[in-house]
């Protein structure tokens, strides 16, 4: 029997000593993971020479974590024990529940610990909930005045920005920590028996006599007094809260109309947020006075008023404003809060000096029309970014573990002292092309660790055969464009860890060229000696990046050596992200050759959500298209009411460096990360001239632009509110439910003297589909107007066809799909509509549209067959773009397009349209199918419509006379 007892015994301790052994591991464990962490990614930061902004977040992250996590854990720790010594004396331990009465007596054993395992908890809990909030501290620790205040409480922009997101979040920690502390001291005082369970009592006054019921109050008098202050620090920090949200209105969203201070906020809300502050006040001081008197009559009275207060002011009352106040009379009660809006979100956006001009429009066609705008044809894209992505894989991707992104980037390139718009994109690493079975972890992470060199496209010439002119092509690089250093060890889609770098004496295993080099071979291998990554000779490092990575083959491979360094966080979006975590990335960085290397240009913006006044734009609506989808990058907001582009940044595709240069230093935004960060933003004045050739203004801000400009161009309050002049971006003619992107390619502004390369986009009015406003930005950073934005607004009386209604008209042009018949006719191929560009030419506006085909077989591409050109109702079809224009413009535009169809097959020549009768019967045919819909357009009133037929069939049966001939 003692056997067996002193058994089980041993068998609990073993028991009993198991879990807090497994505790133990655990928090071990975390802490090495959480260590590894932290330790990489000071290595990362050093790495790419960014170790100040990793040290001044690790510090202020930690000093914010022991600032609440301890203001939460003393508040804590002091009410519990404030309610432990308040606990009544003589308290029996069986006069309560048994649950109850174990509580109490572990209480009464283990005081201090009791007492401290919830605090430490809390504490925790709370520091971690601080810590997302580093870059508001940070903001708030170094604001800088904008120089701008608000027309309500007349307060720098500043304050809104930086100081009252801050001050907001500080308050509400308070109340929270002071709920909790209030929730513990009650939950003390219960265990300890000064808050009864049962305060009613039983009495009787005689023989025979009913019972009476009576209350007594269910608190002793020390724990009335101890609650009593809580509850008033509570209601006291609820009328801060109170107070400071009078400011919340000039950065909510109310009733829907827009972001801002409204006629109901200014009326009713905000005075309602100062009453209820005052009543906060009046509250605590009850509740104050009660832990002298003890009578909870004045404390709840005060928060029945408080509530009934709420109720009205609060709700009530603006309703009823809202309600038979200002729906009635909207327009004329928000007129001056419309017009401070508009002021606002204007000048928030950067589009308040915008240069609107009226724009008569011409539809009409005449020969020599374009002889003004020679110079602009040249320049005119034919390579559609989106459509050839195709064409370069199958001609430029050599292998399978190479590729491309879906659309390609434009920019462009001086060569032979002639600037020309250019479709690049870098050949990066795909390690999803390796066979399945050849993804092992040497493959992956130490072969196939780079892509090779860009490719160029010139954007408006092409070889005979429809393929693209190439600027620079192959492994290695040949043409015009001297890359020095090709490899691509950072790219967007190098999203795998690398493990570079060999000792001496060893061979080579990163894959560089897998045909050999100039002088043929087979593969050739490469050893990184490049400044970026972080190494891992010793194996401290290496046990740390292999937590990190969870792969044990960091320690155990011979590969990693003395010398390695692992390349990771490699995109250039993510590179740039974690050196300014205060920046907005835009979604599409590109690539150039500058001083002979590879780089990645990434634009960053400054952002708020702040800005008083100014509309709130969702960034994910507002910047995705048919080429472009917003992902979340970092820690960046998606929903922005004011939007700089402050940084240019430049990624090194060999070795990761990154390089902020500071843009618009006019920033209040930027200029306040500058005092945080001193060390890490470089001079615009030392961008090289080079690099200067390359930068151009981002799409992100030109699409949020072109959004708000879409009902912010009309600054007049009513016409606003009416949006009777409302301008929407129309969807892609190709993609229907997603907007058109904007275009990058070089144009010539009416009465300017030469064209310049700019980012274009176009608004049809609201629920209509003609052309109502043409937009575009000055896109060339090296010229004196960059990010200057005009706008040409077309005239209601004259319509002019908008992308949709050209897009239906060329695909249903008989002329257009005669042309292509010969392609299509057996299935073998189909037609690849290219972008739809528009271009202010000739007094109106061009469309140049490219049709490419591609077959149906295995490995096809689009090669580029046709050039469309639509001005007004006329069409035209050619080989060339010269060709179409001619057609257009009576057989003579007046200007040289410049052309160049180059290469091809030994006598291949570009299909050109059908003529003689077939042309003739097209034509024809086109012409009596304009005259019906004309017929049926007048049936139902659509005069419009009407005459833009009548005017089609009368193109087509001229166009029938010149086949004739």
């Amino acid at each position: 029997m003692s056997s067996t007892t002193t058994g089980d015994r041993s068998e609990r301790g073993r028991r009993s000593a198991l879990a807090p052994t497994i505790a133990v591991l655990a928090v071990v464990i975390l802490l090495y993971i959480l260590f590894a962490r932290i330790w990489t990614d000071l290595l990362w930061y050093r790495s790419v020479n960014a170790s100040e902004v990793f040290t001044v977040r690790l510090t202020t992250t930690v000093g914010l974590f022991l600032i609440f996590g301890v203001l939460m854990g003393v508040a804590v720790w002091i009410n519990m024990a404030i309610g432990y010594r308040m606990r009544p004396r003589g308290t029996a331990s069986g006069s309560s529940s048994g649950t109850l009465n174990h509580y109490r007596q572990m209480m009464d054993r283990r005081t201090k610990l009791v007492i401290a395992i919830p605090s430490v908890l809390l504490a925790i809990m709370a520091g971690a909930g601080v810590v997302s909030n580093v870059d508001t501290f940070l903001a708030w620790l170094n604001a800088t005045p904008f120089g701008t205040t608000d027309p309500y409480f007349n307060l720098d922009v500043s304050f809104y920005v930086f100081q009252l997101p801050w001050w907001r979040f500080v308050v509400g920690q308070v109340i929270w920590t002071l709920v909790i502390a209030l929730v513990a001291a009650a939950a003390v005082h219960f265990i300890t028996g000064s808050l009864r369970t049962n305060p009613m009592r039983v009495a009787t006054s005689g023989a025979g006599a009913a019972p009476e019921i009576k209350f007594s109050n269910p608190f002793t008098k020390k724990a009335q007094a101890h609650l009593s202050v809580l509850l008033g620090l509570i209601t006291l920090a609820i009328g801060v809260d109170q107070w400071l949200g009078r400011y919340g209105f000039a950065v909510s969203d109310n009733d829907t109309l827009f972001t801002g201070i409204g006629y109901t906020d200014d009326h009713s809300r905000i005075t309602a947020k100062l009453i209820m502050s005052i009543i906060c006040l009046v509250c605590a001081i009850a509740f104050f006075v009660n832990a002298k008197l003890r009578r909870w009559v004045l404390p709840t009275s005060a928060v029945a008023l408080a509530v009934a207060s709420s109720l009205i002011v609060q709700g009530a009352y603006p309703a009823l404003v809202q309600q038979f106040d200002v729906r009635p009379n909207e327009p004329d009660r928000e007129q001056p809060y419309i017009s401070n809006q508009i002021a606002a979100t204007r000048d928030a956006y950067g589009v308040s000096d915008v240069e609107i001009t009226d724009y008569s429009a011409t539809t009409t066609v005449s020969a020599g029309q374009l002889v003004q705008d020679a110079s602009v044809l040249p320049g005119i894209r034919l390579m559609d970014p989106q459509v050839i992505s195709a064409t370069f894989e199958q001609l430029q991707q050599v292998r399978g573990y190479y590729q491309f992104p879906d659309v390609l980037d434009v920019d462009r390139y001086t060569i032979d002292d002639q600037e020309t718009d250019a479709i690049i994109a870098a050949r990066e690493i795909n390690v999803a092309g390796l066979p399945t079975d050849n993804q092992t972890w040497n493959n992956v992470h130490t072969v196939y660790t780079h892509g090779y060199a860009m490719v160029g496209a010139y954007g408006n010439q092409r070889q005979a055969s429809g393929e693209p002119e190439w600027i620079v092509r192959d492994i290695p690089p040949v043409g015009e464009l001297d890359q020095v250093q090709p490899r691509v060890y950072f790219g967007e889609n190098t999203t795998e860890y690398a493990v570079v770098g060999t000792d001496e004496g060893l061979d080579p295993v990163e894959l560089d060229t897998p045909g050999g080099n100039e002088s043929g071979g087979g593969e050739t291998y490469n050893t990184y000696d490049g400044s970026g990554g972080v190494p891992i000779g010793n194996i401290f490092t290496r046990a740390l990046f292999a937590s990190r990575f969870g792969h044990i083959n960091l320690l155990l491979s011979s590969r990693v050596h003395s010398e390695s360094k692992v390349l990771f966080d490699r995109t250039p979006a993510e590179r740039v992200a974690k050196v300014a975590p205060w920046l907005n990335i835009d979604k599409d960085p590109y690539p150039a050759v500058v001083d002979g290397r590879v780089v990645w240009i990434v634009d960053g913006y400054t952002t708020s959500d702040s800005y008083p006044n100014a509309q709130r734009v969702d960034l994910a609506n507002a910047t995705s298209d048919s080429t472009t989808e917003w992902t979340q990058v970092g820690t960046e907001r998606q929903n922005v009411n004011y939007m700089r582009n402050s940084v240019k940044a430049v990624v090194d595709a060999y070795d990761g460096s990154v390089t902020l240069y500071a843009w618009d230093t006019e920033d209040p935004i930027l200029q306040t990360w500058e005092k945080v960060y001193p060390n890490m933003l470089h001079s615009a004045d030392e961008i090289s001239p080079d690099l200067m050739d390359h930068l151009r203004y981002p799409q992100d801000l030109f699409k949020v632009q072109r959004q708000i400009l879409g009902r912010y161009h009309m600054t007049d309050p009513d016409a606003w509110y009416q949006q009777s002049d409302l301008w929407v971006v129309p969807e892609d003619p190709r993609s229907s439910e997603t907007k058109e992107p904007a275009y990058y390619l070089s144009i010539k502004w009416p009465e300017d003297e030469a064209p310049v390369f700019s980012q274009t986009a176009v608004y049809v009015p609201n629920e209509r589909e003609n052309l109502g406003a043409y937009m575009a930005v000055v896109a060339d950073a090296a010229d004196p107007d960059y990010g200057k934005i005009r706008v040409l607004r077309l005239s209601d009386t004259h319509q002019v066809p908008g992308p949709n209604q050209t897009f239906n008209a060329i695909q249903t042009d008989p002329l257009i799909q005669q042309a292509l018949l010969p392609f299509t006719s057996q299935g073998a191929a189909e037609p690849v509509y290219g972008n739809l560009l528009t271009l202010p030419l000739g007094g109106g506006l061009i469309y140049v549209n490219p049709i490419y085909t591609q077959g149906k077989s295995q490995g096809s591409y689009p090669v580029l067959r046709f050039i469309v050109v639509r001005f007004g109702d006329h069409i035209g079809l050619g080989s060339t773009l010269q060709e179409a224009l001619d057609q257009v413009f009576e057989g003579d535009a007046g200007a040289e397009t410049g052309e160049e169809t180059t290469g091809g097959a030994e006598g291949e020549t570009p299909a050109t349209p059908q003529t003689g009768m077939a042309a003739v019967q097209a034509a024809l045919e086109a012409a009596d199918a304009a005259y019906t819909a004309a017929d049926a357009a007048l049936a139902e009133g659509d005069l419009g419509e009407y005459q833009a037929q009548i005017e089609n069939a009368r193109q087509r049966m001229r166009e029938a006379e010149e086949a004739a001939k």
